[in-house]
């Protein structure tokens, strides 16, 4: 597995249908980071995600630094076909396509792989069960096993933990961090903001615009929070794209017109605009139950 490289994000607006849902996202996703991506529903998480993985073109800006990359997606559970009829074994064997092509065989040595990968992920003689007969936990360890198997340099997974059980959560955080170790790029959205601060060194906070990225501490802090909760929910389908005014100003005190119909204006030198956003303070966040944003 070659090693992965810094994918660099430049001035990102992402959307659907030329409606914008992440405006004017900048930063670098080192190699070898560990990088959670945290805010409330609609905030564009997923967006991005969809992005890295070249499912969705941007609106404005560019990515760089993909090209040549093999990247391994993981979905929202929500999102797969359960019913079909394919057994665990050969659902997690698609991890192996970018070895066989869609319609090669298998070697034995391949097949052995597979059954490692189960066994790692804690379903070892599973590979002969019908995936509809699983639990959401025992399928999410079989889409980790197809991760494995993929190799890949990037990894970018949706929600990885959502609706299953929390020995399995564990089990599959553990992974995640080996994978890291490794030298592997590990991107993973989240809600829970308790298990981003015990495990994720790195956070990028979305409310669709950059809030914060960063060390995890310096990123979830009260103020940054707080921003989160200010954000509105709803998606408008009629925003328009965001405009720049004032062009060849640069980055120094350009405004955005966004689609919630606020206006802000960068100063220059705003991290906010150009990537690793400075906390306004480092105070510990409040105590409490797991926080989430649901």
């Amino acid at each position: 597995m070659a090693a992965p490289q810094p994918v660099a994000l430049h001035d990102l607006t992402l959307g659907y249908d030329g409606h914008p849902a992440v405006h004017h996202l900048s930063g670098v996703i080192q190699p070898g980071a560990l990088l959670a991506v945290v805010g409330p529903n609609g905030a564009g998480k997923s967006t991005l995600i969809k992005a890295l993985a070249g499912l969705l073109k941007p609106i404005g800006g560019r990515i760089d630094g993909l090209a040549g990359q093999r990247v391994a997606y993981l979905p929202q559970q929500a999102t797969l076909e359960r019913g079909f009829p394919i057994l665990v074994g050969e659902f997690a064997a698609m991890g192996l396509w970018h070895e066989t092509g869609a319609f090669g065989g298998f070697s034995r040595a391949q097949r052995e792989r597979v059954r490692d990968a189960l066994a790692a992920v804690g379903l070892e003689g599973y590979a002969r069960q019908p995936i509809d007969t699983l639990s959401g936990g025992q399928l999410q360890r079989t889409l980790f096993a197809r991760l494995m198997l993929q190799d890949a340099p990037i990894l970018l997974l949706d929600e990885p933990f959502s609706a299953i059980d929390q020995r399995t959560c564990a089990d599959l955080l553990a992974l995640l961090q080996g994978w890291q170790r490794e030298g592997k790029t590990v991107l993973a959205v989240l809600h829970d903001l308790h298990q981003v601060r015990e495990a994720f060194p790195e956070t990028l906070m979305l409310a669709r615009e950059l809030v914060g990225w960063g060390p995890t501490a310096r990123v979830l802090t009260p103020a940054n929070l707080q921003r989160l909760r200010a954000m509105p929910e709803a998606f408008d389908e009629r925003a328009p794209v965001c405009e720049v005014e004032g062009a060849g100003t640069g980055h120094d005190g350009h405004m955005h017109v966004l689609p919630h119909g606020h206006e802000h204006v960068h100063e220059s030198g705003h991290a906010h605009a150009h990537g690793h956003a400075p906390a306004p303070h480092t105070s510990p966040l409040p105590r409490g139950a797991r926080e989430q944003y649901p």
